[in-house]
């Protein structure tokens, strides 16, 4: 590249979109604008540690910002978080993101999405999961747009899954529980697997897409470190710490408001109307998202991934439970943060996912 191109973020904020931004940034390939609400926060702040960031002051709920953040871009990255504004408004806003960034001359389209799961299983409604299938369908849109206005602009999907890192984190539907000395997973899982995914791969994922436009173009990137089972994350769990572990699994009964001591009876995206017959609760939306990993075991399941492109792509990549948990342990150590053990305890347990620390609040 002759002079750093130009990438407009919206999500930057988010879990996913801090790697991303670093790993655009220190490049030096690119250069980046991110549409943010609040430019002096912590998590904005952190943004500004890895170089020069524009920041445009705004939501993605409003064209005007959305205009303002894609203009004079070489590329986008939109990532909007679903949980804030729940299903049906994400499914607008997308598409509205999508048709602005034509507008105004984006050239690659680069979608921050999740598995139509819905569709993957048959359309059968115990795996409706709406902060899943909002972004599914809609990433699905925007390649059958693609097919049309790929002259204009290309575009391809990144799609990810849970976080490696949500299972080492405060409050979310995965977090570990320390007790009297023993490191504790209760989740519904049966003999299912999860293919998380490790945020630090996200930067190089999205840069690569970046990188090479024209592969991408049309591309569906679904990604993740492995199928990890619960066995496999306790035993790589206490290999690491030298701790106990234990993986319990319990039923949607022992789950919901228990387990994961979250309202079930809230609205899964904080900002929806829970009177729109729309809107899912944590209830309805969490118990197809652990439908989804209770039948995605062994990569051949409802949720599959081609390890082996990954692989062709990202040789070093992280690749099992064991090195993810290594490399945190290290990082930790080397940030002055402590051991994994002493970061997973009661006291020191930290948020990885914006909403938790925001406590599901904030505007659009």
């Amino acid at each position: 590249m002759s002079s750093p191109r130009l990438i407009a973020i919206i999500g930057a904020t988010g879990a996913q979109g801090v790697p991303i931004v670093r790993d655009l940034l220190q490049s030096g390939d690119y250069t980046v604008r991110a549409l943010t609400r609040d430019p002096s926060s912590a998590r904005f702040r952190e943004l500004q540690s890895f170089g020069a960031i524009e920041p445009v002051i705004g939501t993605f709920a409003s064209e005007n910002d959305l205009r303002a953040t894609f203009r004079g871009a070489w590329g986008a990255f939109v990532n909007i978080d679903g949980f804030n504004s729940g299903e049906k408004t994400e499914i607008f806003w997308t598409i509205r993101a999508y048709e602005l960034a034509i507008e105004e001359g984006v050239k690659l389209f680069v979608l921050g999405n999740l598995d139509y799961i819905y569709k993957k299983s048959g359309y059968k409604p115990e795996f409706r999961a709406g902060h899943y299938d909002g972004k599914g369908r809609i990433g699905e849109w925007i390649l059958q747009q693609n097919l049309d206005n790929q002259h204009r602009m290309k575009a391809a999907l990144f799609t990810s899954g849970p976080y490696m890192e949500m299972t080492i984190s405060h409050n979310t539907p995965m977090s570990v529980s320390v007790e009297n000395g023993l490191a504790i997973w209760r989740l519904p899982l049966n003999d299912g697997a999860v293919p998380y995914v490790a945020l630090d791969d996200c930067g190089y994922y999205v840069k690569w897409l970046f990188d090479h436009p024209e592969r991408a173009n049309g591309l569906d990137l679904e990604v993740a470190i492995d199928h990890i089972g619960p066995e496999e994350l306790v035993r790589a769990f206490e290999k690491v710490t030298g701790h106990s572990a234990r993986f319990i699994n319990v039923s949607f009964e022992d789950y919901f408001g228990k387990a994961w001591p979250l309202d079930p009876s809230r609205p899964a995206g904080y900002n929806a109307d829970p009177k729109d017959p729309a809107t899912m609760s944590i209830l309805q939306n969490f118990s197809g998202f652990w439908t989804i990993w209770q039948n995605s075991g062994g990569n051949k399941g409802v949720v599959k991934r081609d390890y082996k492109f990954l692989d062709s792509i990202h040789p070093n990549r992280i690749k099992s439970a064991e090195e993810f948990f290594r490399r945190e342990n290290e990082k930790g150590i080397k940030k002055g943060l402590g051991s994994l053990w002493e970061r997973v305890q009661p006291e020191k347990i930290a948020h990885i996912l914006k909403i938790t620390e925001d406590n599901r609040a904030g505007r659009l």
